[in-house]
């Protein structure tokens, strides 16, 4: 696979991984999302499902450059270093406009997963919507849904926890429609994850770094079995939990109550959804073009996986007899 790809197609590869981290780094989006969207989503999958134990095993017997190519390891460099750099980046912007222009921020994400939805569907036949599939739909909906409803939990600020809090994060954040950023606001760890980027706390980034590359490794190679198998009835979860994610993602809010403070002052508040109020909130026409702009990326984004769509590899096929 890595041969099959020239300059530009390891520049769009990075720059999908950037677009993965900026949508990670928000509660309520999940990155698995963007990678679906971009057609990266099943090579991603099969890629991590075959790290092992065998991945090891041939880095010292075959060297690094056999186990570069085998197991498709320039792929997952590319999307860390653009996840990186999103981290390193975005963070600090994304935190401001989460306190002073929630609306918008919202906005734009509530068009980028509403204009998913159809992407997702697109892949399930429809005979496939009279029978489980509906069923699974359904169901990734009401679950997504009941998620997002969740109160966040007090903050939690030692390595340990924050080791935990990413090995169940990351589960999220691989998995459409399902936020593993707010995953983080639930289990008390996002502040601490973001701040730790802000201030580049090493110790705490390499806690959460570690527990997520933990959890990733089991988490997708059980994924990637259901997607070889059972292709169209998980599609139709992840889309439920697709449409469940926006109840999450509505711009508008109210606070109902606070619930505590968070290290830096801010209070974290317990919200509900409220109507825009288009006489009362002089945002509301840019909330909409906001909308238009996230619906808009996923229709490029999509266009761009059409264009440098390639086969998933099958190099990893050894790493499944581990």
């Amino acid at each position: 696979m890595d041969g099959q790809r020239d300059a530009k197609a390891w520049l769009r590869l990075g720059l999908r991984g950037m677009a993965m981290g900026a949508a990670d780094l928000v509660p309520g989006v999940s990155g698995g999302t963007v990678a679906f969207i971009a057609g990266i989503y099943e090579e991603l999958l099969d890629t991590l499902g075959g790290l092992g134990l065998g991945t090891l095993r041939d880095l010292f017997k075959e060297g690094p450059l056999v186990t570069w190519k085998r197991y498709n390891l320039g792929f997952l460099a590319a999307l860390v270093v653009g996840i990186g750099v999103s981290a390193v980046l975005l963070a600090g912007a994304l935190h401001h406009l989460l306190e002073h222009h929630p609306v918008l921020l919202w906005s734009f994400f509530f068009g980028l997963v509403a204009a998913s939805v159809p992407f997702m569907l697109r892949d399930i036949p429809r005979r496939a919507f009279a029978g489980p599939a509906l069923v699974m739909l359904l169901t990734g909906a009401v679950i997504a849904w009941w998620l997002t409803g969740l109160p966040p939990l007090m903050q939690g600020h030692h390595p340990a926890f924050l080791f935990g809090a990413g090995a169940i994060a990351i589960c999220a954040m691989i998995l459409p429609g399902i936020s593993g950023s707010f995953i983080l606001v639930i289990l008390g760890a996002y502040s601490s994850v973001i701040g730790a980027l802000k201030s580049f706390d090493v110790v705490r980034i390499v806690a959460f770094a570690s527990g997520a590359l933990s959890g990733l490794l089991g988490f997708s190679k059980g994924l990637g079995w259901i997607f070889r198998r059972h292709r169209e009835l998980a599609m139709a979860l992840l889309s439920g939990f697709l449409i469940g994610s926006l109840r999450k993602l509505w711009p508008w809010k109210e606070n109902l109550q606070p619930l505590f403070t968070h290290s830096d002052g801010r209070v974290e508040y317990l919200q509900a959804n409220i109507s825009p109020g288009i006489h009362a909130d002089p945002q509301w026409v840019l909330a909409l073009v906001s909308m238009a702009a996230g619906a808009l990326l996923v229709t490029g984004l999509g266009a761009l996986s059409r264009r440098d769509t390639s086969p998933i590899p099958d190099a990893t096929s050894a790493a499944r007899h581990d």
